[in-house]
């Protein structure tokens, strides 16, 4: 069992830069071939992926976010953390963390948070 849970700002300014939060609060991010990612879905679209940090602390990104999107963690307090810099209107989305198993399998999620960039 585990249990995830976003948190950060709701609004972002344009330009501004990005700070979520995952924390979980069942199981631990270190326990081994576990990775832990951010996804988003912007409204009417599909979900996309953004990247993961691993077990052992190693990075994954999408190619397409790579030079904007910075994840970290900390793992006494079992959390990790999104930073996406540079934000526009396009990067308005719902913004979910996610367990990864089995280096693909998304087998559980937080409830997502809702972040609107906006002047």
């Amino acid at each position: 069992q585990v249990q995830l849970q976003e948190s950060g700002p709701g609004l972002v300014k344009p330009s501004q830069t990005l700070s979520l939060t995952c924390t979980v609060s069942v199981g631990s991010i270190t326990t081994n071939y576990h990775y832990w990612g951010w996804i988003r879905q912007p409204p009417g679209k599909g979900l996309e992926w953004m990247g993961a940090i691993a077990y052992s602390g190693s990075t994954y990104y999408s190619p397409t976010l790579k030079s904007r999107t910075s994840i970290s963690r900390d793992t006494s307090k079992n959390q990790f953390t999104l930073q996406l810099t540079s934000m526009t209107p396009g990067d308005t989305a719902v913004y979910y963390c996610a367990r990864i198993l089995n280096g693909y399998w998304h087998d559980s999620w937080g409830q997502g948070t809702q972040v609107t960039v906006s002047s």
